[in-house]
């Protein structure tokens, strides 16, 4: 090939790298050029949008460039989703649990989406799951309430809330061979209230939703689904830890990505989000019932594929298939 053509064609192909932002290490050096924007799957006042606020202040100071949160709640986490691989824009990332998002090829028939469109940026915290009761039903441990239901088949109702744990919990009840009523509800702060009032007896959730009801000594938790105990619950034992190994399921929470963003530059944002989780942000994220697990693209990977594939045997249990 001529020197010149050679030449050329080197330049064409740094320009062209250049303003995707992809491909060259450089681009993870000189990221971010423009404000960045975190699209949330849940609502303001959710322990993702909290957190995001939180780590956004401090990254916007750390890059020199704004950092704008915006919540785009609804449709099972879809909306959100949608609206962030349809920017096309390395600056537009997603902040969000990975229920938002590990069963919808199971709920969903009609995806508009690959899941391997999410790229992996940072693990962020676990949010804090519990499965909790009435105090009125009288019982004191989980195995109770197992004990309850299979005594009285479908005497029990259960509050459903669609997503991953919602499809978790019904994998469990299949495999166990227990007969509970689904109640369905949109939003989880009516479950936790129904709860109290006794209109449904099993609850699976956030604990930041239930507090106000366990503070107020209406229902009360039987039990943490993940896989650690919880500092504010020290006494009420994980999935694992009560004989129940199959509920256990931790709230991943953290950034994606949009395809093509090279793991250089997602290890750089990765390191950003270690270096600015502070005591203070760990101590707040904590009062909203979440625990800082910090990772970069692979640790949350890792755990994101973990996820999945207990979801996927769950779906299995239940003779569902995947869209995708």
């Amino acid at each position: 090939m001529p020197k010149a053509l050679r030449a050329f064609g080197l330049a064409v192909f740094a320009v062209v790298t250049g303003v995707l932002g992809y491909g060259l290490p450089a681009s993870a050096q000189s990221w971010p050029q423009r404000p960045v924007k975190f699209l949330v799957t849940l609502g303001a006042g959710s322990g993702v949008d909290i957190g995001t606020r939180l780590l956004g202040e401090r990254l916007s100071a750390r890059w020199g460039q704004p950092v704008v949160i915006e919540n785009r709640p609804g449709g099972d986490g879809i909306v959100a989703i949608t609206s962030f691989l349809g920017a096309h824009d390395d600056h537009v990332l997603l902040a969000a649990p990975t229920s938002s998002f590990t069963a919808h090829p199971y709920l969903h028939d009609n995806l508009s989406y690959k899941q391997s469109d999410l790229l992996p940026i940072a693990q962020v915290s676990n949010t804090i799951i519990i499965i909790c009761v009435p105090v009125s039903l009288k019982v004191a441990t989980f195995a109770d309430v197992v004990a309850m239901a299979r005594a009285q088949p479908g005497k029990l109702n259960w509050a459903g809330v669609t997503g991953a744990l919602d499809f978790a919990f019904a994998g469990f009840l299949q495999t166990r061979g227990l007969n509970m009523s689904k109640v369905p509800y949109r939003n989880p702060v009516e479950a936790a209230s129904d709860l109290a009032e006794n209109r449904v007896q099993v609850y699976e959730g956030a604990y930041a939703i239930a507090r106000p009801q366990i503070e107020a000594g209406r229902i009360k938790p039987v039990l943490v689904t993940n896989s650690v105990r919880a500092p504010m619950l020290p006494d009420i034992p994980t999935a694992g830890d009560a004989g129940f190994p199959e509920l256990t399921f931790d709230g991943l929470v953290g950034y994606f990505g949009p395809p093509g963003m090279p793991l250089a530059l997602r290890e750089r944002i990765a390191g950003d989000v270690r270096a600015v989780t502070d005591a203070t942000v760990e101590s707040r994220l904590l009062t909203t019932g979440q625990l800082v697990n910090l990772g970069g693209p692979a640790e949350f990977a890792a755990s994101t594929d973990r996820q999945r594939a207990r979801l996927a045997q769950v779906a299995k249990d239940l003779g569902i298939k995947s869209s995708q």
